[in-house]
């Protein structure tokens, strides 16, 4: 009698225990089911930025900065993406972010490559969240029940637009023109579509403080893609050149330890070669020259009169400006050489 008590006791202690298990399943099972996304299922890394974090440091602020950047805040106030086209080393990048700062509003960043497609922009599916649940109950016998619910990741198109950043869209033109076509109705119609994105939240309205700056190099520079003409029809245009003399040197001297007059006359001849070689000298030549000068102790041996030795300032831009022509037909190191020594 003793044992069959015992045995009543323990099939129904086992009962109890699978009677919560099942419960409990079942209200972890309801729970993910019904749960919302959140900001970290959308997002995953989020691509936002603190405007404070993303200020060039250096970054020079003359009249001609300042004239310039007041121009693209300017459109941006109006509410137009603005795009800023010039050559390689003349400091897009860096205005682009100092004026998206100014806004003081969270921004995203985005480095344009051949890789970019409509996903990289917008958003994908990330795998999926799934939930098994075990029923043993019966001896001998396994149930399983699984749910799974597909996680969609945004991209930081979609994140910009939804949270009203400014959007810094650098190199814009080395992505595939295809890749852009979602940015149409964002800037005509104020919405977002999500291709891959189902249900009543694959478009999202654009928030009224979202902003676009994008930057590429001019058409005729390696690796750039020609955009379609009703994109570029919605963007303004602002072309920015290399700066004048004095912005060159501000800039030069905030990144390198040199004298003044050092520094002036690595500019002057850093122009020069503007001028005369065919390939694009840009303020960033300006730079690295300056600080190869530096490494190199570039001073003729009588260092009182502040001149570089010629033949070191030859070596230096010469070894600056040589990738310029790496790979290209009738490219010459020697040729090269020669034009940067009579310049200099």
């Amino acid at each position: 009698m003793a044992d069959e008590t015992s045995r009543k006791r323990k099939v129904r202690g086992r009962k109890i225990t699978a009677d919560r298990e099942q419960k409990e399943g079942r209200r972890a099972k309801k729970k993910l089911a019904r749960r919302a996304p959140s900001d970290g299922d959308r997002n995953g890394d989020s691509p936002l930025s603190d405007p404070a974090d993303i200020v060039p440091e250096p970054f020079v602020e003359t009249d001609a900065v300042e004239s310039l950047r007041g121009r693209i805040n300017g459109w941006l106030e109006a509410d137009q993406p603005v795009h800023l086209i010039g050559p390689t080393g003349c400091g897009k990048t860096a205005l682009a972010l100092s004026a998206a700062a100014e806004r003081d509003r969270p921004v995203v960043w985005l480095n344009g490559d051949e890789a970019i497609d409509t996903a990289a922009l917008v958003g994908s599916h990330a795998g999926g969240e799934r939930y098994e649940e075990n029923d043993q109950f019966v001896s001998g016998v396994s149930k399983k029940t699984e749910i799974v619910r597909e996680r969609w990741v945004d991209n930081p198109l979609s994140v910009a637009v939804r949270e009203g950043a400014t959007l810094v869209y650098n190199e814009f033109s080395r992505s595939d023109p295809a890749a852009h076509n979602v940015l149409l109705s964002v800037f005509e119609e104020g919405v977002l579509e999500r291709p891959g994105k189902r249900g009543e939240d694959r478009t999202i309205d654009v928030h009224p403080e979202f902003r676009a700056i994008f930057t590429s190099n001019d058409v005729e520079y390696a690796g750039v893609h020609e955009q379609q003409d009703a994109l570029l029809d919605r963007f303004i245009g602002v072309h920015v050149d290399y700066y004048d003399a004095e912005t060159e040197r501000e800039i030069v001297d905030a990144h390198v330890d040199l004298s003044a007059d050092d520094i002036a006359s690595v500019v002057e001849t850093t122009r020069a070669l503007r001028d005369e070689l065919e390939i694009v000298v840009g303020t960033r030549a300006a730079i690295t020259a300056a600080k190869g000068l530096t490494v190199f102790d570039g001073h003729a041996d009588s260092e009182e009169d502040g001149e570089f030795d010629d033949e070191m300032v030859t070596n230096v831009f010469t070894d600056v400006l040589a990738p310029k022509i790496a790979g290209e037909d009738g490219g010459d190191i020697d040729d090269l050489r020669s034009q940067i020594n009579e310049t200099v």
